[in-house]
């Protein structure tokens, strides 16, 4: 049977048209593939959509901001050059060497407050707050807020009820992070005054697997209330490990060279208000305490 021109051009351009659409559709799956991949990692509250955009759509740039930027981190990298010289953090060797205590952080103006964040389970939709400011002779940090433990209603969301003050991870210049140093000390040194809940106090160093980036260490800090100043001495060697809220089997020592954070988190399921009043952070080194890990350390093949 013979097949005109037209009847070959028609079905051609029916091939063309089917196969032109697959490719689009192809296209468009490996682009919302790759941008799952990129912006569903983070968390992201229940309900919400995702962020779709890249990465530059979301920067602002500014020739202004970008010029104080760079005189900024060059001042920076050029007082790293100067300290290396004199000694560790700028001070001479023999005196890092004797020291037995340190004030890693104190609160003496507002300043002071913007080294720390503040955050609560709105950022996943639950009712409590949480503030910071100063206290009323400008000399402390006052955390205070009201505390719910009631979940939000997105179908998802089981528990709430949280409120955290964690401390910002020092940076270097062109915002290299940095890690605090405490292999000198064994002990965590602080002044506070609390309402008498119970608090958790979170240290977290580096790692060097991004499986391990949740991985923090925890200790309790049981405040008495009422008006008087509390000073509470944590060992070190007392802090367990945890990820995600779970306390791990295989226990490791904290790493007190590579330490990044501090943080404190309410969670005692207690409903109302709340304060947390810090004078300062400190670290010493207490020569009676010769205990190097509170905790069993397993091991995977047992020696017989």
């Amino acid at each position: 049977m013979a097949v005109s021109k037209t009847t070959l051009k028609t079905l051609f351009g029916v091939y063309g048209v089917i196969h032109r659409q697959t490719l689009l559709s192809t296209l468009r799956c490996s682009v919302i593939l790759s941008t799952r991949s990129i912006y569903e990692r983070d968390y992201r509250r229940p309900g919400q959509p995702p962020d779709t955009r890249w990465p530059w759509q979301k920067i602002q740039f500014d020739f202004s901001k970008g010029v104080e930027g760079i005189k900024k981190h060059i001042g920076l990298l050029k007082g790293e050059f100067v300290q290396r010289w004199t000694g560790p953090e700028g001070r001479p060797l023999i005196e890092h060497m004797l020291e037995q205590t340190r004030v890693q952080w104190e609160f003496r103006g507002p300043e002071s407050l913007n080294q720390w964040v503040v955050s609560s389970d709105q950022e996943i939709g639950g009712r409590s707050e949480a503030y910071i400011k100063l206290g009323k002779n400008t000399s402390t940090c006052l955390l205070y807020g009201t505390l719910c433990s009631t979940p939000p209603r997105d179908g998802e969301t089981r528990y709430s009820g949280y409120c955290t003050l964690r401390a910002k991870q020092p940076l270097a210049s062109f915002d290299r992070k940095k890690q605090y140093d405490w292999s000198s000390f064994n002990t965590l040194h602080m002044r506070i005054r609390g309402d008498g809940r119970p608090w958790m106090i979170n240290v977290s160093a580096e790692t060097f697997f991004s499986h391990q980036r949740d991985d923090i260490y925890s200790y309790f800090l049981y405040t008495r209330g009422g008006p008087y100043w509390q000073d509470v001495k944590i060992p070190f060697s007392k802090f367990f490990l945890s990820s995600q809220g779970r306390i791990q089997d295989d226990q490791h020592v904290l790493w007190l060279d590579k330490v990044k954070s501090i943080g404190f988190t309410l969670g005692d399921k207690s409903d109302g208000p709340f304060q947390l009043e810090i004078d300062f952070i400190g670290l010493c080194n207490d020569l009676a305490h010769t205990e190097e890990f509170a905790y069993e350390l397993y091991k995977r093949n047992p020696e017989v």
